[in-house]
């Protein structure tokens, strides 16, 4: 690794101290009321609520920090828009919500994360951590050892050792984790557990940055935006075939694997039934239970994700709305440059003599306000009163027929015309036409349509035959021909 001199490391790291949200909250002067808040409301089984109820929860806590003597003079509104204004909170519209939600961003959930560290501290070194470094190792220098043979050597190692345990364990001498270590391991695997939703946190961040990048360079010009739109509108997924796309999906594939699942899940109840398990906490052995979930929610998330700006790109292109944007762009670029040459020449409150008109209304004072009066929109006092009349049975009838297909008639009709027909021929079939040419259609072109969706439903559709002429009177009397693909009952209607 690269020497990095020490006063290039501290510029580094003082661009990243006014870039990184995760320093802001770190910094802020009201860090732990912020970092509780949002820990409490926003990284639990909920990491995702609606504005108005994070504003209720977060008032309601506000009172109780006033009560014990602490400073919180603004409401729960103006401090949630005060975090997302600094990054620690990340806006979204769902389908779900009628307005809009809010979640912890990933430099919000990483500082969160190192509050945590410092506020209940793990033991440095244990011997599960250890031995899951040495695994892991010892399994990286096998499978990228160039050579075969060295490499078959140390598969046989490892299944000479594991041949060595299988007859500890008949002779039973090999005692079964338990006790402080097990419940060690435990806890070791839900630490690194708890890195995975800071994980899709970066990801899904990965992605907005990659469907903004793209979009730049749509709007763009030279070849690098011509390379974009010629994917595009040749069908090619951008999002998807990135990087970080093809990464996901990798790892998609492997946590929806039905079997990997199934195992995980078997695993884990074989886990919560030892012995050493009780002496888990109620939420680490929830946390346990739940992971493969909460892993194939969030990836769920992420899909829905891609699949929304792959599409919304695909859309931005085929609809030439990136044409009305680079203009848009070239304008506010060329006032900009007018800006810039204009600048020592015109001060910034010299008048230009142009009215623009705002847009919103300027209010000089309280006496430009008027008032409403309820008076003028009084329903006036005297109401007219009118008495319901009994409904007539055949108007009802006549109301529901010219609103709806009548089924019952048309199902009558077809089984009528086929027991007649198969009275001569047990084997006959009836067509829509000859349905027609035997009863009339009452309702016009809804009758028709009706037996076509009876015959499409009981019987046959023969799209080889030769089409079929069908007549029937319209509702207004007149006459009226269409030529349709052959539909046939085959049996009576149920």
């Amino acid at each position: 690794m690269a020497h990095v001199p020490a006063t290039a490391r501290a510029l580094r790291l003082l661009q990243r101290l006014e870039e990184d949200a995760a320093w802001r909250l770190l910094r802020a002067d009201n860090a732990p009321i912020v970092a509780a808040l949002l820990k409490e409301h926003l990284d639990g089984d909920t990491p995702r609520l609606a504005a108005e109820d994070l504003y209720e929860r977060i008032d309601a806590d506000l009172d109780d920090l006033r009560a014990h003597g602490l400073t919180v003079p603004q409401t729960a509104q103006a401090y949630v828009k005060a975090w997302r204004d600094a990054g620690f909170l990340v806006r979204r519209s769902t389908a779900d919500a009628r307005g809009e939600t809010l979640e912890l961003s990933g430099a919000g959930t990483a500082a969160l994360r190192f509050l945590e560290s410092r506020d209940a501290p793990r033991r440095s070194l244990t011997e599960s951590r250890l031995a899951s470094l040495s695994a892991q190792l010892r399994q990286l220098a096998i499978d990228t050892d160039p050579s075969s043979t060295r490499r078959l050597e140390r598969l046989r190692e490892e299944r000479d050792a594991i041949d060595a345990r299988i007859v500890a364990v008949q002779e039973g001498r090999d005692d079964a984790l338990a006790g402080e270590r097990a419940v060690e391991r435990v806890q070791d695997l839900l630490a690194q557990a708890a890195e995975v939703p800071d994980d899709f946190a970066r990801v899904r961040s990965e992605f907005e940055d990659l469907n903004t990048l793209l979009r730049m360079r749509i709007l763009e010009s030279g070849q690098t935006q011509k390379e974009v739109l010629d994917d595009v509108f040749r069908g090619v997924d951008l999002i998807a075939e990135s990087d970080a796309g093809r990464s996901f999906a990798g790892f998609s594939a492997l946590v929806l694997d039905p079997a990997l699942g199934t195992a995980f899940e078997e695993d884990v109840r074989q886990v919560l039934e030892r012995d050493f398990a009780r002496e888990l906490s109620l939420h680490e052995r929830r946390a346990l239970r739940e992971f493969l979930t909460t892993l194939k929610d969030r990836s769920a998330e992420i899909h829905d994700v891609i699949t929304q700006f792959a599409r919304g790109l695909r859309r931005y292109v085929r609809s030439q709305d990136y044409q009305r944007d680079r203009v848009l762009r070239g304008l506010i670029q060329e006032a900009l440059g007018d800006a810039r040459d204009t600048a020592p020449h015109v001060k910034p409150w010299a008048p230009l003599g142009i009215d623009q008109d705002l847009t919103h209304v300027k209010i000089a004072s309280a006496g430009a306000l008027t008032l409403h009066d309820p008076s003028e929109v009084d329903a006036p006092s005297d109401l007219a009163t009118h008495e319901g009349e009994t409904a007539d049975l055949e108007a009802l009838r006549e109301l529901a027929r010219a609103t709806e297909i009548d089924f019952g008639e048309l199902t009558a009709s077809v089984n009528d015309v086929l027991d007649a027909a198969r009275a001569d021929d047990p084997t006959a079939l009836v067509t829509v036409g000859t349905v027609l040419g035997a009863h009339r259609a009452t309702q016009g072109v809804a009758s028709v349509v009706g037996l076509l969706a009876l015959a499409a439903r009981h019987g046959i559709v023969d799209p080889d035959a030769d089409p079929e002429a069908l007549e029937w009177e319209g509702a207004d009397g007149a006459h009226r021909r269409a030529r349709v693909t052959r539909h046939a009952f085959t049996g009576r209607i149920p």
